[in-house]
């Protein structure tokens, strides 16, 4: 959800130019995104089972499996991009900012599944935690951190059992109180550790702050979409929640 910029062009105060590839995978993330929430809210709200030929029913292994490979993807890029950009703390202090008023929107929705530290939160926390700690640090240091937190991943139903967390304080760390629910929920283990890996390849394939790759293509909306991923994100669900109300008042 960060931009990704390169680094000044040749000519002085030429303009900077974007990676686009970077913006396109995460276009590409963001979408997914946006279809997959699509397809929950016509199964949970509306009752269609099929949309398009796509189940609306996303408790299968191939959805769950598919979940989390657009939102690893979205979370890699975003580290990878908090490399290229400055004002890491100040971002993530505006990003933390947004995501609270989400959680205030959804507990006023639905008290019972509210927000609480959805993917805005973890993509928050975690570029203050960059900017704080892992700014200066080399690609090695920021992709040996990042592979630590996933390997505590392991660990956490061990620390289930044995804290008995019966408390909400764990919230962000992975360990929820039993009775806990939300419709987002990015805890930092694993997915900070996601993140540093992509600070990681921020820091080492893409240090000179230029694409990787000799050729650019034209413009495109996935482009376009991946310049204004957070945007997309805080507004789709807002948008698709009102067309279905519209729709259902219509009938």
């Amino acid at each position: 959800m960060t931009e990704a910029k390169t680094a000044p062009s040749d000519q002085p105060g030429g303009p900077r130019q974007r990676i686009w590839e970077i913006d396109f995978l995460r276009g590409v993330a963001i979408i997914l995104v946006v279809g997959y929430h699509l397809l929950f809210d016509l199964g949970e709200f509306v009752g269609i089972n099929r949309f398009l030929g796509w189940s609306t029913n996303l408790s299968s292994t191939a959805w769950i499996i598919a979940q989390h490979f657009f939102a690893g993807l979205f979370v890699l890029l975003s580290g990878t991009s908090c490399t290229l950009t400055r004002s890491n703390v100040r971002r993530g202090l505006r990003l933390l900012a947004v995501s609270f008023a989400v959680t205030v929107v959804t507990f006023f929705f639905d008290s019972t599944s509210a927000i609480y530290f959805g993917i805005l939160q973890c993509l928050a926390v975690s570029m203050l935690l960059y900017g704080a700690a892992f700014e200066k640090a080399g690609a090695v240091t920021c992709a040996a951190w990042g592979t630590f937190v996933l390997g505590l991943t392991a660990v956490l139903p061990l620390l289930k059992r044995a804290l008995a967390v019966r408390t909400g304080w764990l919230l962000p760390f992975g360990l929820p109180s039993p009775s806990f629910s939300s419709f987002d929920y990015f805890p930092l283990i694993p997915w900070l550790g996601v993140f540093l890996i992509g600070a990681s390849l921020g820091k080492s394939a893409y240090a000179s702050k230029r694409s990787l790759l000799p050729w650019r293509l034209p413009p495109t909306f996935v482009n376009w979409a991946g310049r204004h991923s957070l945007v997309i994100y805080i507004a789709h669900q807002p948008i698709i929640m009102g067309v279905l109300y519209a729709f259902h008042l219509s009938r």
